[in-house]
């Protein structure tokens, strides 16, 4: 796959003006703490729960409609699922969504409200979809949940409202699975505050980002799964690399303890409800790995398992 390039500041204001009315511009909130000043970009109050539905809507609003016409599908755990599937239902078009075998339950349930049609594969299977930026038998537009430029310049449009409300913003960290997200919040810092760091927070359970920023090189890694299910693929897909490597001060990696920990912080001190890997940014700011000052945290989703998320609140790591 040919390298791709961040997004232009335009073209992340053009997907800003594209989106309005189908993505809600959310609130950046501070975390009421007293020792750090953490504020919380919550994309759980997206209509899907997630931030998906900005690159999606993106996406699909700018392709050729004869296109759309013959089907729209994706590859994804879950929300990106949800952000095709509702924006599908949008604009009255069929859409399928490749899924993992490992995907959970209350994410299926959420796509299938939704109307669209699950194709449940082994992780190996769904990984090779992303690799190709295709599934055989499938016709119509494919929206990669990562690789696709419209779907970056979709999710850059995070970093345009972040901006807004917290001007003098220290450093922003955001949850990474594929780069489709950080990369977009990054370019739109690096064209309005190009000296506001920009960190992708990892699990350490699947962390490729991190082994390949040491290596200097996209790396693999041996991917656990975990209840962090939103982030941690298996590799870094090379056609990220390098823009990744433009727009991003670094990788921070947290530990499955400091997710959850900050997942029940977030449950009592805000009343907030964030996946796994929503979390992550929060876990890796509570631990000062993002240094201090005024922190920007991207709580990505809200997605979770409820009982995963009732095992988390008693105190269990599930």
């Amino acid at each position: 796959m040919t390298s791709l390039t961040p997004p232009r500041l335009e073209e992340i204001r053009a997907a800003r003006e594209r989106i309005r009315g189908l993505a809600v511009r959310t609130p950046l909130l501070r975390l009421p703490l007293e020792d750090v000043e953490i504020y919380l970009k919550l994309e759980t109050l997206q209509p899907i729960g997630s931030f998906k539905i900005r690159g999606a809507g993106n996406a699909m609003r700018s392709a050729p409609r004869d296109l759309l016409d013959r089907g729209v599908y994706t590859a994804s755990a879950g929300n990106m699922a949800q952000g095709v599937a509702w924006c599908a239902r949008e604009m009255g078009i069929p859409c399928t969504v490749v899924v993992p075998d490992d995907a959970p339950r209350a994410k299926l349930d959420a796509i299938e409200r939704l109307g669209a049609r699950t194709l449940l594969v082994p992780f190996a299977d769904w990984w090779t979809v992303l690799e190709e930026h295709r599934y055989p038998g499938l016709d119509g537009l494919f929206v990669h949940p990562v690789a696709d430029p419209a779907v970056i310049a979709g999710n850059g449009t995070i970093g345009l409202e972040i901006l807004e409300d917290l001007p003098d913003v220290d450093a922003v960290l955001v949850p990474f699975g594929g780069g489709g997200l950080s990369g977009g919040i990054a370019s739109a810092l690096r064209a309005e505050k190009p000296h506001v760091p920009v960190y992708a927070c990892e699990i350490e359970t699947a962390a490729p980002l991190a082994k390949s920023w040491a290596a200097g090189a996209p790396s693999s890694v041996d991917r656990i799964p975990s209840f962090v299910d939103g982030i941690g693929g298996k590799s870094l897909l090379p056609e990220m690399w390098e823009l990744l490597r433009a727009v991003l001060e670094g990788p921070i990696v947290v530990s499955l303890e400091e997710a959850a920990a900050a997942v029940r912080l977030l449950v009592a001190r805000a009343r907030v409800v964030a996946e796994g890997a929503g979390a992550v940014p929060v876990a890796a700011a509570l631990a000062g790995r993002a240094g201090r000052g005024r922190l920007a945290c991207v709580v990505s989703g809200g997605n979770i398992d409820p009982h995963k998320l009732a095992t988390i609140l008693e105190g269990g790591l599930p």
